[in-house]
């Protein structure tokens, strides 16, 4: 786990580098054209690549991939604009907030800890936003943004029958954004595209497949409640690389709403982990 989220914030910090020269839709659609590439050979050795879904599946996966290509316009906006540390800090709220989105929306039950502990979280986000403070970046309610349709987009793939493969999910969510991209390039002014920016988007696109295919093996193979926190040294990955690439570093209300968050999160998944065990217990 503690690799994949290291190939996605290096993957993010590549994307940062090139939406110097290059628009935000032209580097979703160069990027998503490789990536779609890769996954589908993957699916194609799999066998997923033509799947046969029922009429529930396929509205399911239609509010997925409204929700991954949401996220996507409105992380790589704030990213774009915010240092990566920051954008990256409030994405790792997306735990609390799914945990509470669960409970308002599916009825999952979340006792008073897990609830007080979803507050706390997110007023670390607040500490890194800001509002109305002099530090405030208004793009940073774009990740705010993201987080929601993270949210929607992780409740709708709850919902999806076990037969359907991650693998096949992940290439159409691949080509809804990729086709995105390509249509909102065609209102825009297309930007030169040198060798330097192919080199970065597909360093990127490779990244983001590894990253993918990191986090599944990891998740099918460890135990949740263990392998759940590594996502956090996700931030590690983010301030380093902010620092040393962009020079950007962080300031102690940012490096205190990410303590928070992060400590939140954690102790949210230590409830979810230890209420399973009570009712393993006893059901049994």
């Amino acid at each position: 786990m503690a690799a994949s989220m290291a190939f996605f914030v290096i993957n993010d910090s590549l994307v940062k580098l090139a939406s110097d020269n290059l628009g935000l839709f032209q580097i979703i659609l160069l990027r998503g054209l490789m990536a779609s590439a890769l996954l589908a050979l993957v699916a194609l050795k799999r066998k997923s690549i033509f799947p046969i879904l029922n009429r529930s599946d396929w509205k399911i996966l239609t509010f997925r991939l409204i929700g991954e290509v949401g996220a996507t316009l409105c992380y790589l906006t704030a990213l774009f604009n915010i240092p990566i540390a920051n954008a990256t800090a409030i994405l790792a709220a997306l735990p609390l907030a799914v945990t509470l989105a669960a409970a308002v929306f599916m009825g999952e039950p979340v006792g008073w800890r897990r609830y007080l502990a979803i507050m706390v979280g997110f007023a670390g986000v607040l500490i890194i936003v800001r509002p109305g403070s002099e530090g405030f970046n208004a793009y940073s309610i774009w990740a705010l943004g993201a987080v929601g349709f993270v949210v929607l987009r992780d409740l709708s793939t709850r919902l999806l029958s076990a037969h359907v493969s991650s693998i096949f999910v992940s290439l159409l969510t691949s080509i809804a954004i990729t086709v995105t991209g390509g249509v909102m390039s065609l209102f825009l002014v297309w930007e030169p595209v040198g060798a330097v920016e192919i080199r970065l988007l597909a360093a990127a696109a490779m990244l983001m497949v590894f990253a993918y295919l990191t986090s599944v093996m990891t998740m099918r193979v460890g135990e949740i409640g263990f392998v759940s926190p590594f996502r956090y040294t996700a931030l590690l990955w983010a301030i380093a690389l902010g620092v040393f690439i962009f020079g950007d570093v962080p300031d102690t209300w940012t490096l205190l709403g990410i303590t928070i968050i992060v400590l939140m999160g954690i102790y949210t998944l230590y409830r979810e982990k230890k209420i399973k065990k009570l009712d393993q217990s006893v059901s049994s």
